[in-house]
């Protein structure tokens, strides 16, 4: 084990991906900063991930750390690796994907250099079966903010944990929630973590994860079971909102980004199933976010002036909630579908 504390743990949760892990592997274990473990976590996968960590480990048994357990997903995963974690920052990556050699190091200097919170780096989305890179994205120059000063610019950083660190802290004091998300979960372990920050977010513009996009899984489709506990675990983490009495605005960036994910994302996802009625759905979850996450129709964030200040990203939120709001968003979705297919790429909204 690394004597002292690492400055960065790394969580990687692995299930079927014996063909993708090696090269994952290593990626991590060539990384340029020189204080940091990696938590990989066999979540009871059926094919030879545990016989490949551990031949890794018995070469670098010093930086890769083996949670060895029961299928239970990635949700709980990721708790138990935060559990195990001993790094000053923690950060994430998914087993199927690769990481470039200063990841690390990149991200650990912007976030200890302004005492960050979170540091956020670009990424580039690669065709798994060709190495065609289909997007580059966060690789903008973008400013640092305080959490506390702006909360709603908290949109701006996308679903996945994988091309960020937090501060450890901050995650280890964290509770799970009593409904495991069964969609939108990175989503949700965001918002958990956001709740106790108010410091800085800062921006390292540059690809430093290599994100790989399976054909299969442009469009992920939602079983009618997951509908419900989905609801479920976004009202719990609106009640934790209210239970901890956060500040007007970050409770105004969490309603927009329930409009933004759940109005559009999961909306998406279950007009792709064959038997969805979409305009109940919509209509199911409209009155779910009236509820629940009341500010969304006005929002402070989903607004003109608001996206003049803030570029492209608010300005997209703007657009689609214009149609979501004139009834149109079944038309929307079926042109954004129309776009995927034909490009084979997944626009980020």
């Amino acid at each position: 084990m690394i004597n002292g504390s690492p400055k960065v743990s790394v969580i990687i949760p692995c299930y079927k991906v014996e063909k993708y892990l090696p090269k994952c592997i290593a990626s991590l274990v060539g990384q340029t900063l020189d204080s940091y473990e990696l938590i990989f976590i066999n979540d009871g996968s059926p094919d030879h991930c545990i016989d490949i960590l551990k031949e890794w480990q018995s070469r670098y048994p010093d930086r890769i750390v083996i949670i060895d357990k029961k299928n239970e997903g990635v949700w709980r995963g990721r708790w138990d690796g935060i559990a195990k974690a001993r790094g000053e920052y923690i950060g994430f990556l998914d087993s199927d994907d690769y990481a470039e050699p200063n990841f690390l190091q990149d991200l650990y200097d912007a976030a200890k250099g302004a005492d960050a919170d979170i540091a956020v780096c670009g990424f580039s989305r690669t065709d798994l079966a060709t190495g065609k890179v289909l997007s580059r994205e966060m690789c903008d120059e973008r400013s640092p903010f305080k959490i506390s000063q702006d909360p709603g610019r908290l949109l701006e950083l996308n679903g996945a944990p994988w091309n960020k660190i937090f501060r450890a802290s901050v995650l280890k004091s964290l509770e799970d929630l009593p409904t495991k998300p069964p969609v939108l979960d990175d989503l949700l372990f965001h918002w958990l973590a956001y709740l106790e920050m108010n410091g800085e977010v800062v921006f390292v513009p540059e690809s430093l994860v290599n994100y790989m996009v399976r054909s299969d899984s442009i469009i992920q489709t939602v079983k009618p079971q997951q509908i419900e506990p989905t609801y479920e675990a976004f009202k719990e983490v609106k009640e934790r909102y209210t239970a901890h009495h956060a500040p007007k605005g970050k409770q105004e960036a969490l309603d927009a980004a329930a409009f933004l994910h759940l109005g559009i994302s999961f909306n998406y996802r279950l007009a792709a199933s064959p038997d969805c009625d979409l305009r109940a759905t919509i209509q199911k979850c409209t009155e779910f976010l009236n509820e629940n996450f009341p500010t969304w129709h006005d929002s402070p964030y989903i607004n003109g002036q608001y996206a003049r200040l803030h570029g492209k990203t608010f300005k997209r939120l703007l657009t689609v909630s214009r149609f979501y709001k004139l009834g149109l968003l079944p038309a929307f979705l079926s042109v954004y579908s129309a776009v995927i297919s034909h490009f084979g790429i997944d626009i980020k909204w």
